[in-house]
């Protein structure tokens, strides 16, 4: 006779609303075991009994078993003892605590089952927008609090009918305790609007009403799963710019929505990899080469008129699904069905929220209103990222729906720590044991709105993880937004605050993605943070210790200055300007800027603030070089966003060019050692000046820096006695010194790391500034 053997498994993770108590509950099934399944404050608590052998090994096959959006951090299992009178499996009521450890699951796309169901004329949810399962649906965006149970939900106020709470109390349907579960008969409500709040249609009419006004050029504003998209037709060069004049979002690259991937081949390219990215139950922005159709139809002229990129998703919701079918239909063969889908805001603000919200601010740019009444609890904004073909991996730009909150995994536990962020790209980081959880993408803090947002986020995260911090960190920079809080609730709350000078975070951040505890090297390339002697900084070689928090600045460029301040971040003929002085040009030539002799005030000012040095902060920004070379092309006056010049920069390059990469030497007598930039960038004037192309020359350019910052980071690796360099800042989402840097470093024996999880902008900060707490707490 075999030995019955009851064992006791505590899982925690992302296991609630998932569809991970009825996979528990059927393999029990399936291997004959007894016992029961339930969640608890401390996680998910299994208790089976059986034959010994069945019961040791449950925790191993329920790895193998796991439903798509589960995912398990930890298994603790214990024997314990039997229960002679026990004769079935359970499933139990939740139970109610502190201490939570359990990981709500980000929103996820619709999933083949539901869309199957969605577009079935037989069945009871045929093109129900709400449609969801244990597999699919909103998670984090309807949450209130923990643990995830309906009522602690936006879908409280919408009781299951009869058909609904059978699957939801059903432990073998595919609706089994899927919290958002619900149907026609008793779910959330669609409806078309005038900016007014009249009411034209509702439920399938308004769907087909709102895709034939889309198909007459009229921009809409639609409700999705974490705030509102505008959305218009893709293929209208018109109605595309009527929505940038509306959203003053003149230049900035607009998203597309295609139906299909079969649709999005016809207008971009896209690997195997960029393919299960688009197709992923993350379902986020791709950035994607575009076709140039000769024939047929073509998108419009305004979507992204920098780059040869187009940012593209597939629909991720029930209600995306019905609109981009009934927008096929509604355009006809003659039109691609693409839509653009781009964030409800103005330039800058957060995205609108809620239904009132949305008519106040939305109001003079959409002509209508696609708007549905199930709430929305939190802010989260599309993901963004690139597949690097050449290294093969993914390479994000904002990491927010599909993906928070769901947490990085840190090299070992510690105590809770608060991550303030910076000033712009801005995030939040709460550290909790081993895993740290950074908050969706918030933005501009120096916007109102968006601040306020900010304020929520942080409460929300707290309460959604059940943590007190034991320690705030913030950046250096006294004026930003997010130290200014971290001030007051610190004062407020008795918390104390640290400070973290900008690049340290950015290294810290990166060596915690990556797990990595030793003392390493760090290059920090981005457009500004305050450095700790009160300059600005930006092209930095940081030794760090991730063990103490000790930190040196061990390699910089060459300081120059930036005439104007934060208006030469927007005026790259500002810092054009500034190189040719400090090379000792101090009167533009024959080829430069010939449309400034439209504005010779200007550069009349900008020359006596040289001569003078009066608000010329010195600068080593990477970034600012950037802007320099593609000042000096006259590439862009004036940017409309953050970056532009240097994408241009990048985007006309000639890969084709054989001439040698530029010298970009290193200055090792200087202490600390510097990039000699100025050098590179009279290079890049002479052949400017000779008449050389300016895609050549940008591609010498690029391929000198590269050099240079891998002969740099010998150096400094050789001096200190590491072989890692960690790889953060803004510039590393230019895509030539993404792939071509790591190389150049592996082929001086260097280990390069790169952001495994979050963006290299800014919107890592937050987690460097709570490791760098944490490190403060554990020293003492």
């Amino acid at each position: 006779m075999k030995s019955i053997a009851r064992h006791r498994l505590v899982v925690t993770g992302q296991v609630q609303g998932v569809g991970f108590r009825p996979t528990v509950y059927k393999l029990a099934l399936e291997v004959g075991l007894t016992g029961f399944v339930r969640n608890a404050p401390e996680g998910v608590i299994i208790e089976v009994q059986g034959p010994d052998g069945a019961a040791s090994f449950f925790g191993d096959r329920l790895r193998q078993a796991l439903p798509p959006l589960a995912r398990i951090t930890a298994l603790e299992s214990e024997r314990i003892a039997s229960r002679p009178d026990e004769a079935d499996f359970r499933i139990l009521q939740s139970t109610a605590g502190e201490g939570h450890q359990v990981l709500i699951s980000p929103d996820t796309a619709t999933c083949a089952d539901c869309l199957r169901e969605l577009f079935d004329p037989r069945d009871r949810r045929y093109r129900y927008p709400f449609i969801n399962c244990t597999n699919c649906g909103p998670r984090l965006t309807i949450t209130r609090s923990i643990p995830y149970d309906r009522p602690m939900t936006s879908m409280a106020c919408f009781p299951q009918c009869p058909d609904c709470l059978r699957e939801y109390e059903d432990p073998l349907d595919r609706r089994f305790h899927a919290q958002p579960n619900c149907c026609p008969v008793c779910g959330p409500r669609v409806w078309l609007g005038l900016p007014s709040g009249e009411r034209l249609a509702e439920g399938g009419d308004a769907m087909i009403l709102a895709a034939g006004a889309l198909a007459e050029g009229n921009i809409l504003a639609v409700k999705g799963l974490g705030g509102f998209h505008l959305i218009c037709d893709a293929g209208d060069d018109a109605t595309v710019a009527e929505l940038r004049r509306r959203k003053q979002r003149w230049e900035k690259p607009l998203a597309v929505m295609a139906p299909d991937l079969e649709t999005a081949l016809r207008v971009v390219e896209a690997d195997s990899m960029e393919r299960d990215h688009l197709l992923s139950a993350q379902r986020p922005i791709v950035l994607l080469s575009r076709l140039n159709p000769k024939v047929g139809p073509v998108l419009s002229k305004h979507l992204a008129p920098d780059t040869d990129r187009l940012g593209l998703m597939l629909p991720y919701t029930p209600l995306h699904h019905i609109l981009l079918d009934a927008f096929r239909e509604a355009a006809g063969s003659e039109r691609l069905p693409i839509l653009v889908a781009t964030s409800g805001n103005l330039s800058n603000e957060p995205i609108a929220l809620g239904n009132r919200e949305a008519l106040e601010r939305l109001a003079p740019l959409a002509d209508l209103f696609l708007l549905h009444d199930r709430d929305i609890l939190i802010r989260c904004d599309d993901s963004v990222l690139r597949l690097n073909r050449k290294i093969r991996r993914p390479e994000m730009f904002r990491r927010a729906r599909g993906y928070t909150p769901s947490p990085i995994f840190l090299n070992r536990g510690g105590p809770c720590v608060l991550g303030l962020g910076p000033e712009l790209k801005a995030t939040i980081c709460l550290t909790k044991g081993d895993q740290a959880f950074v908050s969706q993408h918030v933005g501009d803090l120096t916007n109102l709105e968006t601040f306020s947002f900010y304020q929520d986020t942080i409460r929300y995260m707290r309460t959604i993880l059940q943590v007190q911090p034991e320690m705030l960190v913030a950046d250096l920079h006294p004026d930003y937004m997010s130290t200014g809080h971290g001030k007051e609730l610190s004062e407020c709350q008795r918390i104390p605050l640290a400070r973290v000078q900008h690049h340290v975070a950015h290294i810290l951040a990166v060596l915690a993605e990556n797990r990595h505890v030793e003392p390493s090297l760090g290059l920090a390339l981005d457009g500004a943070g305050l450095g700790t002697d009160r300059n600005i900084w930006g092209g930095e070689a940081m030794l760090v210790d991730p063990r103490s928090g000790e930190f040196s600045r061990a390699g910089h460029f060459v300081p120059v200055a930036q005439p104007g301040g934060e208006a030469a971040a927007r005026e790259p003929w500002r810092m054009a300007r500034s190189y040719l002085w400090s090379i000792g040009i101090t009167a533009p030539g024959s080829r430069l800027w010939p449309w400034l002799e439209e504005y010779p005030q200007a550069d009349a000012f900008v020359e006596a603030m040289l001569q003078k040095g009066i608000n010329c902060p010195a600068t080593t920004s990477c970034g600012r070089l950037f802007d320099a070379v593609a000042g000096l092309f006259g590439l862009k006056h004036v940017m409309a966003y953050e970056g532009q010049a240097a994408i241009i920069l990048e985007r006309i390059q000639n890969l084709d060019d054989q001439a040698a990469p530029y010298v970009c030497q290193v200055l090792a007598e200087r202490d600390p050692v510097q990039l000699d930039t100025l050098l590179l960038f009279r290079q890049v004037h002479a052949d400017w000046e000779a008449g050389a192309s300016t895609g050549a020359i940008s591609r010498r350019f690029h391929l000198g820096l590269i050099q240079g910052l891998a002969e740099l980071a010998a150096l400094l690796a050789q001096r200190s006695g590491t072989r890692t360099v960690g790889l953060s800042g803004g510039v590393m989402q230019n895509a030539t010194l993404s792939t071509l840097l790591p190389q150049a470093l592996s082929q001086r024996g260097l280990a390069p790391l790169v952001h495994a999880y979050l963006p290299p902008n800014d919107a890592c900060i937050s987690l460097g500034q709570a490791m760098y707490g944490r490190i403060r707490l554990q020293r003492g």
